[in-house]
């Protein structure tokens, strides 16, 4: 057996297995039992966050916050993930988030088909209502200062591995590099919060999952260009931009961000990006390039999130939603939520945790709140992104100012909407009208996957069915919509 002192604390844990990179230090020892949930003496839980975005500083602010001692590593902090910096309007309370991170207030949003049909998808906003767009490095320097503030240590190194013990009552050894130096950490929890390429889910086993990419730059224009920008943003369907996505054109402070993104086609990404640029020239010409980015992002959960004392939050767990793409949210959400449940579960800090700990605090509340909507969103992203024809429809269906109050209700403030049963029953209508209408229904039913298109019949069948049990209740208390059904 050998012994580490790691230089961070003063805590000394027994490991089996001593990795050769490391010269031993001298011997401290702390004591342990068989029991998985035992109470610990002298010291509190120490708990290391694998990355610095919206997912890991939300969980080391909640982890430091309940008394436990947080790690949070981030490799660079000057540093921004590529994202179209979209935030719903919930957020900003429940997360704090001071006003003047925001650059600008998005009231108007416009969709435009591959015919070039164009609908304003923002007339059912209310006044006080608006989508937020900042610039991560913005939000997530600040998520960061506001997690230190809270007792979290910031480390600014690169992760290289993680060393998972072989006996349930060994630390994780957090490996990392300072200035070209090996150094190391033993901890009792580790929350991985590094993105699509987690080195922390490779460390567990996680699983593989699908990866689309998404390709932005960031484009500066001229004032009267930027002004045409100042709260409105734009999204572009169609398979010159993308075979399974949008493209958008998103304001920032002093600039337009322009991107795109794909799953299937992924070694086109820059024709779909010239592709966007085309469609956008005459509204950007003029403009210069002053960051180009790209990034994975995660199609779908991966197979684990949880295994051993170590959690997967944000784009590691695979907390991007399809159809839309959004994540900052799900992912400060998912932090947040993993780094209570550990504080929870460990009492405070007093008490060891286990797996089990982690699946019945973290994963079984996370699925309850948001399993179905995943689930919901991957399915019309199979419906409406899959053709033209699909998304021409879509399209049409967005001119809906009912379909627009339920959709902006339900992103704006992430619950769902309260529709109206009649409304209810003419969107049903308007959907099947609209796949009609672009030759969905008919001769081009055979070119969908049979079961994605069996799934969405079924959800419009079952609509139907149960506005009519509806109908035929004298209470009339609320019509069942497909998401209540689907769930």
């Amino acid at each position: 057996m050998a012994a580490i002192t790691h230089p961070l604390h003063s805590l000394t844990l027994t490991f089996k297995t001593p990795n050769p990179r490391f010269t031993p230090l001298p011997k401290l020892t702390i004591s342990a039992t068989s029991s998985s949930n035992r109470h610990i003496s002298g010291r509190k839980l120490t708990a290391a966050v694998i990355g610095g975005g919206p997912a890991g500083s939300s969980a080391a602010e909640a982890l430091a916050s309940g008394g436990i001692e947080t790690y949070l590593f981030e490799r660079s902090p000057s540093g921004a993930k590529p994202c179209g910096g979209a935030i719903p309007l919930c957020m900003l309370e429940e997360f704090s988030i001071p006003p003047d991170l925001i650059d600008r207030k998005v009231t108007h949003m416009k969709i435009i088909s591959p015919s070039n049909l164009t609908v304003d998808f923002g007339k059912t906003l209310k006044p006080h209502e608006y989508i937020s767009m900042l610039r991560r490095e913005v939000l997530d320097s600040y998520l960061r200062s506001r997690a230190e503030s809270k007792g979290v240590t910031l480390v600014k190194a690169l992760v290289t591995n993680l060393d998972v013990p072989f006996q349930p009552n060994q630390p994780y050894i957090v490996n990392y590099t300072v200035n070209n130096r090996m150094k190391y950490l033993p901890v009792d929890v580790v929350v991985g919060a590094d993105g699509a390429n987690s080195r922390v889910a490779k460390a567990i086993d996680a699983g593989d999952y699908a990866c689309a990419i998404a390709f932005q730059e960031r484009i500066k224009l001229p004032d009267d260009k930027m002004e045409y920008y100042e709260n409105l943003a734009e999204m572009y369907v169609g398979n010159d931009v993308s075979p399974d996505f949008y493209a958008w054109v998103f304001p920032k402070c002093d600039h337009v961000a322009v991107g795109t993104g794909t799953v299937c086609s992924k070694q086109y990404i820059k024709q779909y990006q010239q592709g966007v640029r085309s469609r956008v020239h005459p509204k950007i010409a003029g403009g210069k390039v002053i960051k180009v980015e790209a990034h994975p992002i995660p199609e779908h959960p991966r197979p684990v999130r949880v295994r051993g004392r170590v959690a997967l939050v944000g784009d590691a767990a695979g907390y991007v939603t399809k159809c839309s793409g959004e994540g900052i949210y799900f992912a400060a959400k998912s932090g947040r939520m993993c780094g209570e449940a550990i504080v929870k579960a460990s009492e405070g800090g007093h008490r060891m945790i286990n797996e089990s700990d982690l699946k019945r605090e973290y994963l079984k509340e996370w699925d309850s709140r948001y399993k179905t909507t995943f689930r919901f969103l991957d399915l019309l992203q199979h419906v409406f992104y899959g053709s033209n024809a699909a998304r021409e429809a879509l399209v049409e269906l967005c001119g809906d100012e009912y379909v627009q109050r339920m959709t902006f209700e339900s992103y704006l403030y992430k619950k769902l909407a309260k529709g109206n049963s009649w409304e209810d029953f003419k969107m049903v209508s308007n959907t099947i009208g609209s796949l009609i209408r672009c030759k969905l229904v008919g001769k081009q039913m055979e070119s969908f996957d049979p079961n994605v298109l069996a799934k969405a019949l079924c959800l419009v069948e079952m609509d139907m069915i149960g506005w009519f049990r509806w109908w035929h209740d004298d209470t009339h208390s609320s019509s069942p919509s497909v998401i209540q059904i689907y769930r």
